[in-house]
């Protein structure tokens, strides 16, 4: 139970601090980083929630240093299984690190991701066990081999039957002195002419032999016409929708197609409302190369000095029907290991309340404290899944939000005020102008709630003590454009949908994957709104249609709220 006593006294402690979570951390992977033994595994799963946990506060670079310490020696394959699957940086240092058994490593490393076992083929001390099973499952060295010269010359000799051109006399002393030129550039002179009198009599032979079929050097053939199959081409479209320029070879096949006459509603809305085409499915009918399912990804084009709609650009690329859904199949795969984590994630928690509530039979305050801490952390865990659900679903088209109408410009008034309030101790806050219109959306009062609290939360919980960030609502056209400028931490990244900033203040989480992927879901949920979210310089611009006419009556929650 010594094993078990450590654990439990490490558990017991709060890490509030940068320094604090960096020494739990420490502590949690050398207990577990010993060899497997009995204990408590509630324990041990503790563990592990709370090294997800420490995670959040403690950045990559820093935990892929904390793991690359020198004296750490893994040697329990659940602990080095866990680690190949965390952030490259940090599986190399584990897997560095890690001193297993033969019998470990080969019951192990196939339950590596493929990643992982690319770092483990860049040591040079593990055992035959482990070396056989990386060659059976194909992992080796990422370096090319070196090419074997002169692998051509081969191709260079030709048949016995051609004819080659005559070849140069030999070469005296007598030739040379007169013509003052070195063995060495005859040779090259004499190699060139017997490559061109191949090239010459292969040439010959194609012309009174047209179907015979042998290699050929690329040596200024004629063009042929093209006859493979077309995977992608560019093109540009009118205000009509009507392709008016394409690149290459491919405008006779495709100008003049009226894109909103082919039948598709959503060329025909995007193009009524001047909104971008995003994964738009199209069926080209016509010549032979362009002819079957088509993805066109296009954005539309204004006049500099009038900003008045003149058509899109854009790009048509091919259904190939072998992948045609790759990525619905990428997230359905997905989908099923997320159901499979949320089985073992919901039996920690349920457990864990069991425990806290002491359904059972009386618990040990500090176990209860333990229980509480699991129930929590299983909790946040579970959001984040659904959050990847979610995600996975509406890039791939199979998730659609809930229609209906709401005020945005009320739903963005009424949050940032709530916002305020959290800002206010820090001395930050939003400088909004969003005035007094109305911002009337096709989408139910819940889901502009989720969309602008996500956008709005996630950027106050990057601001920093004593930031202003300024908010911006425009309704003069056919959509919303709400702006707000980027805070300090998120306007360095180059991508701010891919950055894992943290949030500044505890009141506040951009969710466990950190800013960047809650600003990528919200960008999902705009594109399936019919809008997008984008950066602008300094700036991130949220857009979406309105509701125009009669369609733009108040929604009875809208009034409500």
């Amino acid at each position: 139970m010594h094993f078990d006593d450590r654990l439990a006294t490490v558990l017991r402690l709060r890490a509030t601090g940068e320094r604090a979570a960096n020494t739990q951390f420490r502590q949690l992977i050398d207990l577990l980083g010993e060899r497997p033994q009995a204990g408590d595994p509630a324990l041990k799963a503790a563990a592990y929630l709370r090294l997800i946990a420490l995670g959040e506060m403690i950045p990559v670079k820093v935990r892929a240093a904390l793991v690359g310490e020198s004296g750490w020696r893994f040697r329990n394959p659940e602990l080095v299984k866990w680690f190949g699957g965390a952030h490259p940086h940090i599986a190399a240092a584990a897997l560095y690190r890690a001193q297993l058994t033969g019998p470990e490593w080969a019951a192990l490393i196939p339950k590596l991701p493929i990643r992982a076992r690319g770092f483990l083929r860049h040591r040079r001390d593990l055992p035959q066990e482990a070396v056989k099973i990386l060659d059976r499952l194909g992992v080796s060295d990422r370096a090319l081999p070196q090419p074997e010269p002169f692998e051509l010359i081969d191709e260079l000799i030709p048949p016995d039957d051609v004819e080659l051109a005559p070849a140069e006399p030999e070469i005296t002393e007598q030739t040379e002195q007169k013509s003052g030129q070195s063995p060495g550039k005859e040779d090259v002179r004499s190699l060139v002419e017997r490559i061109e009198g191949f090239r010459r009599a292969r040439q010959e032979q194609r012309e009174s032999e047209p179907d015979a079929q042998s290699p050929r050097l690329p040596m200024g053939d004629e063009d042929r016409h093209d006859d493979s199959e077309l995977d992608h081409f560019l093109f540009g479209a009118d205000y009509q929708g009507r392709i008016d320029w394409a690149e290459g070879n491919i405008a006779p096949m495709v100008v003049g197609i009226d894109l909103a006459g082919l039948g598709s509603t959503a060329v025909a809305q995007a193009l009524s409302r001047r909104q971008p085409l995003h994964n738009t499915r199209i069926t080209l009918r016509g010549a032979k190369r362009i002819e079957g399912e088509w993805i066109v990804d296009a954005t539309p084009r204004f006049t500099r000095a009038e900003g008045r709609f003149y058509g899109y650009v854009g790009r048509f690329r091919r259904v190939m029907p072998e992948v045609a859904d790759t990525r619905g199949a990428e997230a359905d795969r997905l989908r099923q290991l997320l159901h499979e984590l949320r089985t073992p994630v919901n039996a920690m928690q349920g457990y864990a309340e069991i425990i806290q509530q002491q359904v059972i039979g009386p618990v040990p305050h500090e176990y209860r404290a333990i229980a509480a801490t699991i129930a929590g952390d299983s909790a946040h865990i579970l959001a984040g899944f659904d959050e990847l659900d979610r995600l996975a679903r509406l890039e791939t088209g199979a998730l659609d939000l809930e229609a209906g109408q709401c005020d945005f410009a009320e739903i963005a008034r009424r949050q940032v005020m709530q916002l305020q309030t959290v800002l206010s101790p820090r001395v930050a806050r939003f400088d909004a102008s969003l005035g007094e219109v109305r911002a009337p959306l096709g989408l139910a009062q819940s889901e502009a709630e989720i969309l602008a609290w996500r956008l709005l939360a996630t950027l106050a919980g990057a601001t920093s003590a004593g930031e202003a960030i300024r908010l911006d609502l425009d309704t003069a056209g056919d959509q919303i454009e709400f702006a707000a400028t980027l805070p300090a931490t998120l306007r360095e990244a180059e991508d701010i949908f891919s950055v894992e900033t943290r949030p500044a203040m505890g009141a506040l989480s951009a969710g466990i994957f950190g800013a960047g992927f809650s600003l990528r879901l919200a960008r999902a949920e705009a594109r399936v709104a019919g809008g997008d979210l984008m950066r602008d310089g300094e700036r991130l611009v949220l857009s979406l249609p309105l509701l125009t006419g009669a369609e733009a009556v108040p929604a009875p929650e809208s009034a409500a709220g």
